[in-house]
């Protein structure tokens, strides 16, 4: 007699797969993921990229934290913390879309407050910085004709105008910059005369955070084997730009300069202008390290002449080697909102699914487990083939150069690309 138990289909044992019957292993992993679920339209994207590409070939392991606006409110953000410090625990982590509330959504979700953005807390714990690359499919149109390969942005997402001080001025009066050290000395300079109204803005950094900005940079380049180009505008700013110059390039000479030469990649320094008009005029290829806003200005620009930010790939990298891999998008609360009303969507799932191969591809590059890696590539050339044969969401089709299209729902397409994986 046949014990049912002894059947029981394990992560181990062999399943059954759709491609002319064979049976196939999954993948083993050995050390966790640090799953960090999402939000709206981007939460149901996950489960399906879950179901159709990553739990048929892996016995998947995570360590599973669901950052949902609902549960962060129920755990007053703790959850948010946890899942920081899971990530410094196992190494890798990979984060689906979240909202970062604002009144509106304090009366929609009936919050206790308005929540920080999960992304800002995760990297003010890790101290990392963000790394973005376009997603690049032949068939989609660039803006900018002689791009051939990524250009990646390095944000220095820290400081800067982001926690900046700001104060409307009325009428006449002196604005002055004072620092008030421990021991009582004043350190003042005169901001601005004013005669009238106007606005005065103090913003700030840290050594400590351009220094590791620095490290984060040279360590991808080297991790990438690509040129590092670092920009600013110190010719003006003699201060404070001048600091993330010089900070730059002392980190350089002594610890990276021979690395460097040693993988026959670059590191140079250049103004701000200058680096756009040579960005424009380049084929790709690169990381390109920015301050905070100039990350983010040019972050979209880039997303949005390689097709779309729906085709960005985001990358947290810390200098003690922790990574989080997410998209580069928010969580498409339009889609959502279509989604709960049954209506048919057709959202991109490309940057969320390449978030996933990211960090199964680290994971498997910390682990030394070679069939993991192999399997993110072959995940990431499914998905790229899908919209190169034509197959493709409605926001790609827009774009495309392919005189014939096959547009297809948003489940459709993930089982597309499911059809090239087997």
């Amino acid at each position: 007699m046949i014990n049912n138990n002894k059947l029981k289909i394990t992560a181990r044992q062999q399943i059954k797969r759709n491609a002319g019957g064979m049976t196939m292993s999954k993948i083993q992993m050995t050390t966790p993921l640090v799953e960090m679920d999402g939000d709206e339209m981007t939460r149901i994207l996950w489960k399906m990229i879950k179901d159709e590409l990553l739990l048929p070939f892996i016995d998947l392991k995570t360590e599973y934290y669901d950052l949902g606006l609902e549960h962060r409110n129920e755990t007053n953000d703790q959850v948010t913390f946890d899942s920081a410090e899971a990530t410094k625990k196992y190494g890798v982590a990979v984060k689906c879309a979240t909202i970062t509330p604002n009144a509106a959504r304090m009366d929609e979700y009936d919050l206790k407050e308005m929540w920080k953005s999960p992304n800002g807390t995760i990297r003010a714990i890790l101290d990392g910085t963000v790394f973005r690359a376009p997603i690049i499919v032949n068939s989609i149109k660039r803006g900018v004709n002689n791009w051939e390969k990524p250009i990646t942005i390095a944000r220095h997402a820290y400081g800067d105008i982001y926690k900046n001080v700001e104060m409307k001025i009325e009428g006449k009066g002196k604005a002055e910059l004072v620092f008030t050290g421990q021991d009582g000395k004043e350190i003042r300079e005169t901001i601005h005369n004013f005669e009238g109204h106007g606005v005065i803005m103090g913003m700030y950094n840290t050594n400590k955070s351009i220094s590791s900005f620095a490290r984060s940079c040279f360590n991808f380049a080297l991790d990438t084997k690509q040129d590092l180009w670092f920009s600013a505008k110190d010719t003006i700013s003699k201060k404070y730009d001048h600091t993330f110059k010089d900070i730059f390039n002392e980190i350089f000479e002594e610890e990276y300069k021979n690395k460097f030469e040693k993988e026959n990649i670059e590191y140079f320094y250049t103004l701000i202008d200058d680096a756009v008009a040579r960005v424009i005029k380049s084929s790709g290829g690169f990381i390109w390290a920015c301050k905070n806003y100039d990350g983010d200005v040019m972050s979209d620009m880039v997303a949005t002449a390689f097709g779309s930010l729906a085709m960005m790939t985001s990358v947290l990298v810390s200098p003690e080697g922790y990574y989080e891999y997410e998209a580069a998008h928010g969580t498409v609360q339009r889609h959502y909102y279509k989604y709960l009303k049954g209506e048919e969507t057709s959202t991109n799932s490309m940057a969320t699914i390449f978030a996933w191969t990211g960090a199964l591809r680290k994971r498997g590059e910390l682990d030394g487990n070679s069939e993991l890696v192999t399997f993110a590539d072959k995940l990431e050339k499914a998905s790229l083939q899908t919209i190169e044969d034509g197959v493709m969401t409605k926001d790609l089709a827009m774009l495309t150069n392919l005189k014939e299209v096959k547009t297809v729902n948003t489940l459709e397409f993930i089982k597309e690309i499911r059809n090239r994986l087997q």
